[in-house]
């Protein structure tokens, strides 16, 4: 055990592990941000992150560009996260107040939409925890390492690196596991390493419930929310069997006619995986600022090129993007493209 917890916490440069504690030596105001639409790795590795720095002292305020999806707001500290879109003045009030700021899950200011107008130009210095490819040059101190499962496992890792696990409590557990949970759908990613199993008994043992918690993220859902994905299994997916593809596609209307809210559609990418011969599965969802894309697969597809030509990335096996256009077009774009991938999705994954 002794050697196992020494791998987990030889992650990182030591003399930037040691600027970091030297710069959180003293009780500060401390922001924490994170991508658009902070999915559960991005909430659940802030507000763990938030808990360790509050056990440190400091006073931390998470502020996020929008709202956050239904299905995290028993998380604990998420009632007290700052929703740049819904509360604009607490959000520039606390950025302006910062001594620090942590920007966590992104590795582009792009990702922060309008909240990147209030966080560029502060003056804190800005310290990156992520674990996505190609991070923009920015941060005064970057613990970035790619191809780790999440910003949570980071987060963890980080703690225990500091010296800091013992403020690992069973909120900050559960906000963790969450984030470690999601971003390995369920610990079957490819990048569900030995690592991330060994910090989810640790996370365990500080006295998590896994089932409370996977019902809460997972089988938590509206009647409506389940009668529409029956809709959309029933009438929407379209099966491509020459490229191991499978999507759907919801327009704005459909959206409105099943009143179907921000988080109700999470997931609903994957159904489209569960098919016998299917690599690479896509959800077209159109909104009034355009149609966002989300691309899973199995394998050795990389979601994440596919991704680029939709203003999107990701990582290998999960990706997302957005563009301007309505979902016609958009739909039109993907089915354009899919032939020049068609060599890449030509492979048994089962």
């Amino acid at each position: 055990m002794v050697s196992e917890i020494r791998q987990l916490s030889s992650l990182f440069d030591p003399q930037d592990v040691d600027r970091l504690l030297d710069l959180l030596a003293i009780p500060q105001n401390i922001v924490i941000t994170t991508h658009r639409n902070p999915d559960g790795d991005a909430m659940g590795s802030s507000l763990g992150w938030a808990k360790v720095l509050e056990g440190l002292g400091h006073n931390v305020v998470v502020v996020i560009p929008n709202a956050f999806d239904r299905y995290l707001s028993w998380l604990p500290g998420s009632q007290e996260v700052i929703d740049a879109t819904g509360d604009p003045n607490g959000a520039q009030k606390a950025i302006s107040r910062a001594d620090v700021i942590f920007c966590l899950d992104f590795g582009a200011f792009k990702r922060l939409g309008d909240l990147a107008d209030l966080v560029i130009p502060a003056p804190a210095p800005k310290i990156m925890i992520d674990h996505h490819i190609d991070p923009e040059d920015f941060g005064h101190l970057r613990f970035h390492v790619q191809g780790i499962s999440s910003t949570a496992e980071l987060v963890y890792r980080l703690a225990l690196q500091m010296g800091l696990s013992q403020l690992i409590d069973q909120d900050a557990a559960e906000c963790i596991y969450v984030g470690l949970m999601t971003d390995t759908g369920s610990f079957r990613f490819n990048t569900t390493t030995a690592a991330v199993h060994r910090i989810a008994a640790a996370l365990i043992e500080k006295g998590i419930d896994v089932g409370r918690i996977h019902n809460l993220v997972f089988d938590n859902f509206t009647e409506q929310r389940n009668r529409f994905l029956g809709y959309l299994l029933y009438k929407k997916m379209v099966v491509l069997p020459e490229y191991r593809t499978a999507y759907m596609t919801i327009s704005m209307q459909e959206g409105l006619d099943f009143g179907i809210g921000a988080g109700d559609t999470e997931g609903f990418v994957n159904y489209n995986l569960s098919l016998r011969g299917i690599n690479f599965g896509v959800l077209l969802r159109e909104s009034h600022e355009g149609t966002r894309l989300s691309f899973r697969s199995i394998g050795s597809f990389p979601c994440n090129e596919f991704a680029a030509h939709f203003n999107g990335g990701g990582h290998h096996n999960a990706s997302g993007g957005k563009v301007d256009h309505d979902l016609a077009s958009t739909e039109a774009k993907f089915l354009e493209l899919l032939p020049s991938f068609k060599h890449l999705l030509e492979y048994e994954s089962r």
